[in-house]
């Protein structure tokens, strides 16, 4: 017998913007139920886990021990490019000359995730 993951948690300040920019940054829908307020909402992923955003009274602090790593459609330097238009900010450049590594970046509430090549970055740098 296993355990199946429900949800990703995250704790915000301000649970349905915070939910509204990585329903921008995923481009899936924010819950059906998700309005302007709410303590707690969902972003609706298309298989796996739901990201879930519950309001705390603290604000973030230190380094995330979790975070997510995302892996773009498209180039991963247009997507930083677009997550950074949304909001987001660079943390850490770990991006090297020859195209591998990463960049860092930070959502509206500070909650750090990363960026990783693309299929398409990863095939172009491929020996």
């Amino acid at each position: 017998m296993v355990s199946v993951v429900q949800n990703v948690a995250i704790d915000c300040v301000n649970a349905y913007e915070l939910a509204r920019f990585w329903s921008e940054v995923t481009g899936r829908p924010l819950h059906p139920e998700a309005e302007p307020g709410m303590a707690e909402t969902q972003v609706m992923m298309a298989e796996g886990p739901m990201l879930y955003f519950h309001q705390v009274p603290e604000p973030k602090k230190g380094k995330n021990r979790l975070h997510l790593c995302l892996r773009p459609e498209t180039s991963r330097e247009e997507e930083v490019e677009r997550l950074l238009a949304l909001g987001a900010t660079l943390v850490a450049d770990l991006r090297e000359p020859d195209g591998s590594g990463w960049a860092v970046l930070a959502d509206p509430e500070g909650n750090e995730f990363c960026v990783l090549r693309s299929e398409s970055d990863r095939a172009a740098t491929a020996s």
